[in-house]
């Protein structure tokens, strides 16, 4: 994701860590095999 967005991989983590504390991401699934799953409001 962070070379397709030509940006720092430490930025996409920080800005998923964001999503997550705002309720935006759902994780589906176990750590291995799940996914994330963004929550349309």
């Amino acid at each position: 994701m962070a070379e397709k967005l030509d940006v720092n991989e430490k930025t996409i983590k920080r800005d998923v860590v964001k999503l997550k504390q705002k309720g935006l991401l759902k994780r589906i699934g176990p750590d291995k095999g799940g996914y994330w799953e963004i929550v349309s409001s």
